[in-house]
């Protein structure tokens, strides 16, 4: 086949022929390879980017409140008095008590006589004891990135002579989406991880909590000092995921789980199957497995669960990070490769990696937000652009390589941001994988 040229600007490139030719030499069905797909498609939260608020975002959150006994403390709990000892006499318009019953207006709360109340014989205040409830909220800013995809370059006279072409098409336009796919999978993966404010390292004695990422040195970990905290040294285990569930109970995460068992919330944990065969057959935690028949929620049953166990739903993700330890850091291992020849082939350092992430998602965590298409404004028009990865042709004139504009090329543009909201419902547990000691609590 003759090769053909394409310039974009200021080079030439040649044109990659991937189109097989020839009709004798493969049969009518053209197979494609899959990779593996996951739950984090369908589970985060997806809303439309806001138009016209520019590139950087900041989102408001108001933490938890409760009552405090008095002006700025700390010490929870209201002021329970004898209700006639709050009665002041119809004679005593002294000014103290003036001053506690009278000023009341907004933004006046710890006037004078407010911080000073005087008491009576039982000691009581002779005020109305009142507490005070306090709002602490927070600014968290995130931002909009973006990723290009492109095809080769592809000659549209190639495929008067290519072999069933329509199929070699339909092909390559599923392989396309497949990259789209997994694209967004771990898009969505490393943001979760990042933005989650728990991270469990998972030790033989004495699980640690701490909120750095896979980046962090590992003091020790290739010589014979001592390990710091976030080297993992157990595998996961159910005492973790319990001591994780009953915190994200008092955090307030159970009013918007993924279900409900016998009134109490149920979380979900997204994990390697290896991981989660690990958690169901753990000694000692078995019969909760053969005996469990709770009813999916109808958010969770499409994805292929049947049940829960121990207040959470499994959720497998084959593709789970992986890391090996090098140079004392936590290396990211990638479960495919890429050939010389642009082959993906499964990756050995994957399957060795020792040590790996699971974590415990909610959907008030974070949101995906994705810009929605524009077409132009003020009588300008161009055309809409997807911002989800939609493969597009996109055909570039060129007066010396591509006059007839018969040379072009698949591009899709993916764009997001990820929006934080209740981070602290996020957890992401490290664990070694191949250690056959489960986690201490």
């Amino acid at each position: 086949m003759a090769s053909s040229s394409f310039d974009l600007g200021s080079g030439v490139t040649a044109i990659n022929t991937i189109l097989a030719e020839e009709a004798n030499r493969i049969g009518q069905d053209i197979y494609t390879r899959t990779l593996h797909t996951s739950p984090w498609m369908d589970l985060l939260k997806q809303t439309p980017f806001p138009d016209g608020m520019g590139y950087q975002l900041n989102t408001l959150i108001y933490d938890r409140a409760l009552p405090v006994q008095s002006q700025g403390g700390t010490v929870i709990g209201v002021n329970w008095s004898n209700l006639g000892n709050l009665n002041i006499s119809a004679n005593d318009f002294t000014t103290a008590k003036l001053k506690d019953t009278m000023l009341d207006s907004q933004g006046s709360r710890g006037g004078a006589g407010f911080n000073n109340p005087p008491t009576n014989n039982a000691g009581d205040n002779a005020t109305d004891q009142r507490a005070y409830i306090n709002f602490a909220k927070r600014l968290k800013s995130y931002s909009l990135k973006r990723a290009i995809i492109e095809s080769p370059r592809i000659a549209l006279e190639d495929l008067r002579f290519a072999a069933y072409r329509q199929e070699q098409l339909r092909a390559i336009m599923d392989n396309m989406t497949t990259a789209t796919r997994f694209t967004w999978e771990n898009r969505y993966r490393d943001e979760f991880e990042l933005i989650s404010d728990n991270l469990i390292v998972c030790k033989t004695t004495g699980t640690g909590y701490n909120t750095a990422r896979e980046t962090i040195t590992v003091t020790g970990a290739n010589s014979s000092a001592s390990s710091s905290l976030l080297l993992a040294s157990a595998n996961i285990s159910n005492a973790v995921l319990d001591k994780a569930y009953f915190q994200l109970v008092r955090k307030g995460a159970g009013s918007n789980s993924y279900g409900k068992e016998n009134g109490r919330p149920v979380f979900a944990l997204v994990c390697s199957s290896e991981a989660s065969y690990a958690l169901q057959t753990e000694a000692g935690f078995r019969d909760d497995v053969r005996y469990n028949a709770s009813k999916v929620s109808d958010l969770i049953a499409p994805l292929g669960v049947e049940k829960a166990f121990r207040g959470y739903y499994h959720l497998v993700d084959d593709l789970a990070p992986r890391f090996a330890i090098e140079s004392n850091l936590y290396v990211r291992k990638q479960p495919y490769e890429i050939t010389s020849a642009s082959a993906v082939t499964d990756s050995s350092a994957y399957e060795a990696a020792p040590y790996e992430l699971a974590f415990i998602i909610h959907p008030e965590v974070m949101e995906s937000q994705v810009p929605t298409s524009f077409s132009g404004s003020n009588g300008l028009t161009f055309n809409p652009l997807n911002y989800r990865g939609d493969f597009k042709w996109t055909n570039i004139l060129s007066e010396i390589t591509n006059p007839d504009g018969s040379i072009g090329f698949f591009r899709g543009v993916l764009a997001s941001a990820s929006k934080p909201i209740k981070t602290d419902f996020g957890y992401a547990i490290l664990f070694k994988r191949d250690s056959t000691t489960p986690a201490a609590n």
